[in-house]
């Protein structure tokens, strides 16, 4: 699952266990799109749940750069 900002050119994506099978193919579709000018945030479904508060932190930390 992804979130995108456009005016911010970033792209949040949410990664489950599921996203081992596929790190080739993310890391391609990831090159592509920082090629493009966007910026690319992973954070595990994990610390989603468990760690919210540090997920936001590090998402308007990049925000203000």
């Amino acid at each position: 699952m992804g979130f995108v900002c456009f005016e911010k050119r970033l792209i949040v994506e949410l990664d489950g266990g599921q996203h081992l099978l596929h790190k080739y193919e993310d890391r391609l579709r990831e090159d592509d799109l920082k090629k493009k000018g966007y910026s690319i945030l992973r954070f595990w479904n994990d610390d989603v749940l468990l760690r919210i508060e540090n997920v936001t932190e590090h998402i308007f930390k990049t925000l203000e750069k």
